[in-house]
């Protein structure tokens, strides 16, 4: 939408979707299954809706990580917990958390009630056709609990818009490094976190810096030039563009209204300082700006 709406709705759900991966009620869930280390926990939790999957599918589906990263994750997860089970304790942290964040009494009000219902018809009316985290995620059951059912709604309208940024990225000719590279160089995403967390060597770093430097993309120094700058400014309008059709299928009106729903929901968890501050997640936007300041 030409008023930004994709990249606003984005923005508020995000830092909701994200409890998944920093709140310690996901951490326990995952050690409570038997799944060994942050990582292998991580990619149980996100990769469940799609099947007891190989790693190089999810290597293919997330993108950014090291094949290594992922190998020393999957297949082993699904030897101690089988997906069903992983989405079952999933659904079950998520809960948890969002209700300690927000307290009971938000969880069990009227306005969680009206976002997760919002959400979920927005992402039940997304096309995710060449989206398949997106897609599988669309197709787990509709949760009970309103603040289970919002989150599951806003992870299919998070995994949509990613698969559609991977397909600019790709369509731009942006591999996974390079992807980061130039996020950390826009100011981002701090560098050196996004290496680790990715399990990218420094030799892997550099040499997609250096192709990026023969591109014309970052000069001697490492910073992004104005060619860089406007690819990755294309790869993010196309991933707007891309991500608009839940929202025109939801309708404006609803759209907004959601966004009004979830920014006190954003806050709260921006508050609670559960994302590193390095911004793993690529978040921006005033919210993710304000809470990084303060």
């Amino acid at each position: 939408m030409a008023d930004g709406l994709a990249r606003m709705l984005w923005e508020r759900y995000e830092p909701v979707h994200d409890v998944v991966y920093f709140a310690p009620e996901a951490r326990e869930a995952a050690d409570g299954l038997g799944l060994r280390g942050f990582w292998m926990g991580y990619f149980a939790l996100r990769a469940a809706p799609l099947g007891p999957v190989s790693a190089p599918v999810v290597t293919s589906c997330f993108y950014v990580f090291h094949p290594d990263r992922v190998a020393r994750a999957l297949p082993d997860a699904w030897r101690y917990a089988d997906p069903e089970r992983v989405l079952t304790a999933r659904a079950r942290a998520v809960d948890e958390a969002l209700t300690r964040l927000l307290g009971p009494d938000t969880v069990a009000g009227p306005l969680l009630a009206e976002a997760a219902n919002l959400a979920w018809e927005a992402a039940r009316g997304a096309d995710t056709a060449g989206r398949v985290l997106g897609a599988a995620n669309q197709a787990l059951p509709r949760p009970e609990r309103p603040a289970a059912r919002l989150w599951q709604a806003l992870t299919t309208l998070r995994e949509h818009r990613g698969d559609g940024h991977v397909a600019a990225l790709v369509g731009h000719g942006v591999g996974p490094v390079a992807a980061m590279v130039l996020k950390a160089a826009a100011g981002e995403s701090d560098a050196g976190l996004l290496r680790d967390t990715r399990k990218w060597d420094p030799a892997d770093w550099a040499a997609a810096e250096a192709a990026l430097r023969e591109r014309g993309w970052l000069d001697q120094a490492g910073r992004i030039t104005e060619a860089g700058a406007a690819v990755r400014a294309s790869v993010e309008e196309m991933t707007d563009a891309a991500a608009e059709q839940p929202w025109t299928a939801l309708g404006r009106d609803a759209a907004v209204r959601l966004a009004e729903l979830l920014e006190p929901l954003a806050r709260a968890v921006l508050a609670a300082r559960l994302i590193p501050a390095g911004n793993p997640v690529g978040l921006t936007g005033g919210l993710w700006e304000t809470a990084a300041a303060g």
